[in-house]
């Protein structure tokens, strides 16, 4: 019945859709430029979308053999959702037209407004933003894995990728209330998405985790964390360069042009990767005398995350920083959010969640007066010249107050809207399968079929690893 009525209301929707009139459209002449920005968006936003493949695969090699498809499903679904709920309503939330900062009032179906903005179509800004919209929703999967309702997850995706998102894009992005922060000469900044989407996915994940629980077994009578083992680093690690190779799409695409500046979004981005990975190898090293390889990628991500909100006004050195410190960050807190009994398998909350907030942060410390970028990731609606720097670059705090003011108030949408929306699904639905279903698999009692064959188990059943 609960699948009836889910699919009844999106074809609803839809329905609905097709009654509107259509897209209103402007006489637009396109110039070359024009045609280059979209050809790069609609290239970077493919990337983006990609990187689906890179969060399926480190979700799915961080845990064990019997959830694989229950996992590659999720985030197939979190991609199929994604598209239809922002194209539907998650788009007009975001960059509709508003009288309070909060939420935008039209745009839905992607109808009314201008076909064309600044060079870019309606069509080439919601391809990008839909991406983005994915990646977000996905993020909590990774940190729900291996005990959740599968349609449960679904009515979780539909309100990240309809609603819960949406808004805080349109509070920063959509020319909200964050977008109107300022303090002096300084104003809030988040080019990609450190904040808006990472921390954004990350807050939603530490809700979903901690109204989940620990997986079982996951710690002894006494409260201490015993490790449950992925069963395949060659996919985890996979997972992670296409992540990487998709960030490029991710920063790059930021931009939302294609122009000069590009390359230098492109170098920051690869030089924060690197240094995350270096850090937090040698943080794992410090602690535990190994070089873990589970961590280590994580560090490639968490430097990944860390750059995203500075990637267009931190100088290559300021990346190599800010990435290295998300590669040590990575580590405490993965370490210190287990201790507490927040059962995370992929690290997602300390990802996201931690290292976001870090690379907002960053801007703060780091952010360079004239860097070249400067103008996209801090657009003033007057025309008038970003001047503030970071503290670290003799701008003061006044960076730094902004960028933790924009943090607070994303965290505080998500963490209560999220944590609402996992009370009610708990009360109803459920949240958790039963202790034989998450003892014996998801796959199987989710979806009918193991994701691995016996012969890859090894043992005849993917019920014993």
């Amino acid at each position: 019945m609960k699948r009836k009525l889910l699919t009844g209301t999106m074809v609803g929707a839809l329905f609905v859709g097709l009654l509107a009139g259509p897209a209103s459209a402007q006489d637009y002449e396109w110039t070359t430029q024009d045609i280059l920005d979209n050809t790069w968006i609609l290239i970077a936003a493919v990337l983006v979308l990609f990187m689906q493949a890179g969060f399926a695969l480190v979700e799915t090699g961080m845990t064990r053999t019997k959830n694989a498809g229950n996992i590659m499903m999720k985030n197939m679904m979190d991609m199929a959702v994604a598209a239809i709920a922002f194209f539907v309503v998650g788009y007009g939330f975001a960059y509709g037209s508003d009288a309070g900062g909060f939420i935008g009032t039209d745009l839905f179906f992607l109808r009314g407004g201008d076909a064309y903005e600044g060079g870019l179509s309606l069509e080439t800004n919601y391809f990008f933003q839909v991406a983005f919209a994915g990646a977000a929703a996905t993020i909590a999967s990774g940190a729900m894995a291996g005990r959740t309702k599968f349609w449960t997850y679904m009515i979780f995706t539909i309100a990240m990728t309809a609603f819960i998102y949406p808004v805080v894009v349109h509070f920063f992005w959509g020319g909200g209330i964050i977008a109107d922060l300022q303090i002096g000469n300084a104003k809030f900044g988040d080019f990609a998405g450190s904040t808006i989407v990472h921390s954004a996915g990350g807050w939603a994940a530490l809700m979903g985790a901690i109204f989940l629980g620990p997986r079982i077994g996951k710690y002894a009578k006494d409260g201490t964390p015993r490790a449950i083992p992925g069963h395949s680093m060659p996919l985890a690690i996979t997972g992670v360069f296409i992540l990487l190779v998709g960030w490029f799409g991710f920063n790059g695409g930021s931009e939302l042009a294609a122009d000069q500046f590009v390359p230098g979004i492109m170098v920051t981005t690869l030089l924060s990767a690197a240094a995350g990975a270096l850090g937090a190898t040698f943080a794992i090293t410090m602690y535990t005398k190994k070089p873990d390889v589970g961590m280590a990628g994580n560090g490639i991500l968490a430097g990944l995350v860390s750059i995203t909100a500075g990637t267009g006004t931190i100088t290559p050195v300021g990346a190599v920083i800010t990435g290295f410190l998300g590669g040590l960050l990575v580590v405490g807190s993965v370490i210190f959010i287990d201790r507490r009994g927040i059962d995370d398998p992929v690290g997602a909350i300390s990802v996201h969640g931690v290292c976001g907030v870090w690379g907002t942060l960053a801007v703060g410390l780091f952010a360079v007066n004239g860097d070249a970028f400067v103008d996209a990731a801090f657009p003033l609606e007057d025309g008038t010249e970003y001047t503030a720097s970071g503290l670290f670059y003799g701008g003061g705090v006044n960076q730094l107050i902004v960028q933790l003011i924009g943090v607070l108030i994303v965290a505080a949408w998500v963490l209560v809207t999220t944590g609402i929306l996992f009370a009610v699904l708990k009360s109803t639905m459920g949240l958790r399968v039963s202790e034989q279903e998450e003892i014996e698999g998801l796959d199987i009692h989710e979806h009918g079929a193991p994701g691995y064959g016996p012969d890859v188990t090894m043992s005849g059943s993917s019920v014993s690893v």
